[in-house]
């Protein structure tokens, strides 16, 4: 009989490491509820804040009268645009939103005016005493009418335009086929709305402790609109509940640093689901026009395309948004022609901005459908079609890039067409449950058609366009204890557990602490596009191989040896003949180490006045199978199963990569069957979660990973790529292919309404 395990071979077993399923330290304390978020903080002579927001789309200001707001008892203060000292406008790539609205209303939910006062209640009754006079103004909200409307901002309506222009225009195909698309307003709908503290500080400045995604940046802008320097400005990261776009609008915390520079007391904001609706950045409703050449054998020939992106009032991250979409259009296909001109324009509508997967997933959806269409007029299978013409390392984009990365793209296809397919329902009563609509559908199941789809869709990885991408990160060990200090912040998508992983499998330390995140710790950038991944933990990594050096140093002098010759494994320190063996533990105490590193990937570059140009740093794809069942009276879906396929790089994590693909997915399927912001002449409708229709954990489908291809990345640390945006970004086109083989509609628009999942009289 085997011996039971020591002390040292349990600890063994603990999962700790580079390719380990390592849990994340918070995972208990947000299960458990004590978790301290943003809107659980608390100072002593505590302020309320509560924010006016317009209730039109579309007005001029003719007057704001604050004097019924600042008399009311409890009130401490209120602020307008007079008070704004600094910039009155912001924004994180064009400054063109106002603090707040002074001249003009641009937008349903733009903050007009904010209130300081002892109780929360108090606050909102100041807030909504405010009196403002307002001239309604004709809104636009129709993106192709903003061409020809009268200039909503002094800027113009465009915010960009991208021609590309890649082959030979009069190229043709034997087989054309056309289609227009429409893609919904799609709201990151955070599990926890906004919330944040401001606290002012003995020398005129003011820390703000929000649930930032971009910490450094949020201090720059918060900093030009206080007229202070950026030193005099902190902004500490609080934990975020998730954040898929939403913690990225730094309008929210403007008004709070105002209040607590003005009273002179810390001031608290907790924004109300309607608020929190109204005042964040939403995906970009997009209109998209498309025709497909191919020839006899289903090869593309030529793809011509028009892309209208709607930014609502202000530009915020528009513009690179329409460069992925110019970008991937064609999506990751083989064509040789292709002529793309996108346009992205300034609404009275809702503001758009970063969402995951942003642009990639608009045309992921259009493109996929000419797909479709193009299997039907040839007669050929979805997934044979898509099979002649994918995309590979070494073919070139049509922005004249070449791909560099691995594109494993026809291997995910073939892994998910292979796959078995899910068993068919029964048509017994007790089965009824399985039938689209819930289990208290009013569907009969001699009225559901099973139908099967396919999506490959790609993302860019990293800032593109020449952004400077770079992090920086230290890592500390006292008495064998690691501590990482880097500005990255954990959004959810797991880079505390990453790091703590990365030193934990270069220094063979178990003990290792990620360091709060604040702004006077060096810059790491935006948590969006994987970037932490690569680039913060490759700051990590490097650190901690300069922390090795420092240990090994010494003990290969004293060997005469050098450094490489000795490796860390197991926790134990072992040169490469045997002869030498000591415990990290051992060797680490006593001692003091740190060194700081940076980790900056190869720069790209713009796109010309053609779309052409290196703008992506990396790729990466995934193909989804979809297999859904349709009532066609109804048009109610069910999405039985999605397998999934992914070019993952390298597997770090086992278990979280599972746990963000999966989410991925869930978020693709909102996309493609419920989530819609929906708008009347630019006004929110149902600005809650009653209005606006998450999938719950009812409407989540059986989820298969059948495939994830580890072909890592020489240019990326550890090879690993970004993971849950290209589910997001495929899932909607692979679930609308699914409905068009269940129904034969053309099904061209995203959600996927019920009219457009009733049958076709031919089906």
């Amino acid at each position: 009989m085997a011996a039971a395990p020591g002390p040292e071979t349990a600890e063994q077993q603990v999962p700790r490491g580079i390719g380990a399923s390592v849990e994340a330290t918070d995972a208990r304390a947000k299960t458990e509820g004590t978790f301290p978020y943003a809107a659980d903080l608390w100072a002593e002579g505590l302020l309320w804040a509560a924010v006016l927001r317009s209730p039109h789309a579309h007005a001029r200001i003719l007057s704001i009268d604050t004097t019924a707001a600042a008399e009311m008892p409890g009130v401490r203060a209120v602020v307008t645009h007079a008070d704004v000292p600094g910039a009155t406008t912001h924004g994180r790539r064009i400054a063109d939103r106002p603090v707040f609205a002074h001249d003009v209303v641009r937008h349903h939910g733009e903050p007009i005016a904010a209130v300081a006062a002892d109780h929360p209640d108090t606050a909102r009754l100041a807030a909504a005493a405010i009196a403002v006079e307002y001239e309604l103004l004709d809104p636009v909200t129709d993106p192709e009418q903003a061409f020809g409307a009268p200039a909503l901002h002094p800027d113009g309506n465009l915010i960009r335009h991208i021609p590309l222009r890649y082959g030979d225009p009069e190229a043709t195909g034997e087989v054309v086929v056309e289609g227009l698309y429409r893609i919904g307003r799609q709201d990151p709908a955070p599990i926890g709305a906004e919330a944040g503290l401001a606290v002012p500080r003995p020398d005129g400045g003011v820390e703000l402790y929000t649930a930032s995604t971009d910490p450094h940046t949020d201090r720059d802008l918060a900093a030009a609109c206080f007229g202070l320097e950026p030193d005099r400005v902190r902004v500490v990261v609080t934990g975020v509940p998730g954040a898929t776009a939403d913690r990225e609008d730094a309008a929210f915390q403007l008004p709070l640093g105002l209040l607590a520079l003005r009273t002179g007391c810390p001031v608290k904001l907790a924004a109300t689901r309607e608020e929190s609706f109204l005042g964040h950045t939403h995906r970009h409703p997009t209109l998209l026009r498309y025709r497909h050449h191919a020839d006899a054998e289903g090869r593309l020939v030529k793809v011509e395309a028009q892309i209208l992106m709607d930014a609502g009032a202000y530009a915020d991250a528009s513009a690179e948004s329409l460069a992925a979409a110019v970008a991937f259009a064609c999506g990751p296909y083989v064509v040789p022609h292709a002529f793309v001109e996108g346009w992205v324009v300034r609404t009275n509508n809702p503001p758009s901005g970063h969402v995951r997967g942003e642009g990639a997933m608009q045309v992921c959806a259009a493109y996929e459908g000419q797909m479709d269409k193009l299997a039907a007029a040839l007669g050929i299978d979805g997934a044979e079609l898509r099979m002649r013409n994918v995309l590979a390392t070494g073919d070139l984009l049509p922005t004249g890039q070449t791909v560099t990365c691995p594109a494993p793209v026809a291997e995910l296809l073939r892994s998910v067409r292979d796959y078995e397919l899910p068993a068919l329902p029964k048509d017994a009563p007790e089965d009824e449950w399985l039938l689209p609509g819930g289990p208290e559908g009013a569907g009969e199941p001699g009225a559901v058609r099973r139908g099967v789809g396919y999506g490959v869709g790609m993302v860019h990885m990293l800032g593109a366009e020449g952004t400077d991408e770079v992090s920086t990160a230290t890592v500390k060990v006292v008495g064998g204890v690691a501590t990482v200090i880097c500005a990255a912040v954990d959004t959810g998508q797991g880079f505390g557990t990453l790091a703590r992983q990365i030193v934990q499998e270069v220094l063979g330390v178990d003990e290792v602490a990620v360091a709060p995140v604040d702004t006077d710790q060096p810059p790491a950038g935006p948590a969006a596009h994987g970037r932490h991944t690569w680039v913060s933990g490759g700051a990590v990594e490097r650190a901690a191989k300069m922390v090795r050096t420092q240990l090994l140093q010494p003990m290969a002098h004293k060997l005469g040896m050098s450094t490489e010759l000795l490796q860390i494994q197991d926790g134990r320190i072992t040169s490469y003949d045997g002869a030498f063996s000591m415990s990290v533990a051992e060797a680490m105490a006593g001692k003091e180490l740190w060194a700081t590193a940076q980790c900056r990937p190869h720069p790209t570059e713009p796109l010309d006045a053609d779309g052409q140009g290196d703008a992506f740093v990396g790729l990466a794809f995934c193909a989804i199978r979809a297999v859904v069942d349709v009532d066609i009276e109804l048009g109610s879906v069910r999405v039985v199963e999605l397998a999934v396929a992914q070019d993952v790089g390298r597997i770090l994590n086992p278990r979280r990569l599972e746990a963000r693909i999966e989410a991925g997915v869930t978020q693709g399927v909102g996309a493609a069957l419920t989530e819609n912001l929906r708008t009347v002449a630019g006004l929110v409708r149902h600005p809650d979660l009653t209005g606006y229709a998450l999938p719950t954990a009812l409407d989540a489908p059986t989820v298969r990973i059948v495939k994830l291809v580890e072909e890592r990345d020489v240019v990326a640390p550890f090879g690993a790529k970004a993971a849950s945006a290209v589910p997001v970004v495929t899932t909607p086109a692979a679930i609308a292919s699914a409905v068009r083989a269940a129904t034969g509609r053309p099904v061209n628009r995203l959600p996927i309404r019920p009219s457009a999942a009733v049958a076709s009289p031919n089906s």
